[in-house]
């Protein structure tokens, strides 16, 4: 019997992935431990390894589908020796790319009769839109289309595979006439629900185009949303003064040859030492128990082109500067290229926000659950000091710390950042 290739959870919070690309084709033999494909998670693309052995009898699910479902069928594979008549027998119809994952065992649909063409219809029929459960295949940027244009997803024929309903599709459907588009399929009430869809652009609104969520972004939107919802923020600020750590960073970049020291590695290293210092800072709210982590796991938001990251600095309260800013300069390159491994950015302790060198002067982070702290760190400039009763200039940065008030208390939050200033403030301690 072939076997079943399923769309891997490769990750805790993945429920639905896209099929960037196919490594290996329909015929190919395939060996345990092969890469077989490459799957784009909200985070990072990461190669999918066969567990089975045998023959690629069947794709399913083809490349550049989105929004497949964890544990859907992509694709059918053949134990050696075995027949290819087998796939039919097996697969049935497959669903539709980007669809609801099918039952198993597989649920013969409905039959559904198509509609006659209209007699003076010349061009060739098109597939009627894919149906499951009542439910219509079409692509996200079609379905928002359908609503500004005040279609019926139903009465449209998609062109897409198995009758999915794609940008094309609309847009033909909006360039026939009155009559074409009536006889397109039988024309039956909308439901209440969809009845007045909602139009996003008030009138007159200037021009504008749609750029389809990714992954990445629904599970930014969702995951953040969460946090502000359930979260109990609150949030506290420190100045630090950053002269003497700029001469020793400047100092220690003379003398290193293959490394560079940023000011963010300093930022790693003072919270870490600072989390040793106050352990009731890096913890976390479970609905059991409050969690005290006895390991300072950094994660560093690192910027992408369609949202962000956090690769993590493991122990890094065990870790000198120069092993700390290798290690950051290698994961924020892997996280730009979607190389990095799953444990390399799932979990860590506490996290740091870093848009100084964008001149942002100060700004507070939204906290990532399950963490229990957030740092935001704005930009050192010079700014008036009073020093022994007298106005001076000094390198000023401003953090800002993001707790969660379940987990910790605003002295917890006050001894970590007292804790932080004071190793900032004086780097020498760092190096000790």
């Amino acid at each position: 019997m072939p076997i079943e290739i399923r769309m891997p959870a490769l990750s805790p919070t993945m429920t639905e992935g896209n099929l960037a690309r196919w490594l290996k084709k329909e015929g190919d033999a395939v060996h345990s431990g092969d890469v077989i494909a490459e799957i784009e998670t909200d985070k990072a693309t990461m190669e999918y390894e066969a567990a089975d052995e045998g023959r690629l009898g069947k794709i399913i699910v083809p490349e550049g589908a989105q929004g497949i479902k964890v544990n859907q069928p992509i694709a059918l594979l053949l134990e050696e020796g075995e027949d290819p008549a087998e796939l039919e027998k097996f697969a049935g119809s497959p669903p539709p790319a980007g669809g609801a994952p099918r039952e198993t065992p597989p649920v013969p649909p409905e039959p559904k009769t198509e509609p006659a063409p209209a007699p003076a219809a010349k061009a060739a029929p098109v597939p009627a839109a894919a149906h499951e459960n009542g439910r219509v295949f079409a692509s996200p940027l079609a379905r928002r289309m359908a609503i500004h244009a005040g279609l019926d997803l139903a009465s449209i024929r998609g062109s897409g595979p198995q009758g999915r309903i794609v940008k094309v599709d609309i847009e033909r459907t909006l360039g026939q006439p009155a009559a074409a588009v009536s006889s397109a399929a039988p024309e039956r009430p909308l439901p209440p629900s969809v009845a007045k869809p909602q139009v996003l652009a008030f009138a007159g609104s200037p021009p504008y185009s749609e750029k389809p969520h990714s992954a990445m972004r629904r599970v930014i939107a969702r995951r953040l949303a969460e946090s502000k919802q359930t979260v109990p923020h609150f949030y506290m600020s420190v100045d630090c003064v950053i002269d003497d750590l700029l001469r020793i960073r400047t100092a220690l970049n003379a003398k290193a040859e293959s490394h560079h020291i940023s000011i963010n590695d300093f930022v790693i290293r003072a919270v870490a030492l600072a989390l040793r210092q106050v352990p009731a800072a890096n913890a976390s709210w479970s609905d059991d128990a409050i969690l005290l982590w006895e390991r300072a796991d950094i994660a560093v938001a690192v910027a992408l082109d369609d949202g962000l990251i956090t690769p993590i600095v493991k122990g890094a309260d065990q870790k000198g500067l120069a092993q700390i800013a290798a290690e950051t300069k290698d994961l924020a390159e892997r996280a730009r290229a979607g190389k990095l491994k799953l444990e390399e950015f799932q979990g860590g302790t506490f996290s740091i926000s870093n848009l100084g060198m964008y001149g942002i002067r100060e700004f507070a982070a939204v906290i990532n659950p399950p963490q229990g702290c957030i740092l935001a760190v704005g930009v050192g400039e010079q700014r008036p000091v009073v020093r022994d009763g007298e106005l001076a200039v000094a390198t000023v940065m401003t953090c800002t710390l993001s707790c969660d008030h379940r987990v910790v208390d605003g002295a917890v939050g006050a001894q970590f950042l007292a804790a932080f200033k004071k190793l900032i403030e004086d780097p020498l301690t760092m190096l000790l």
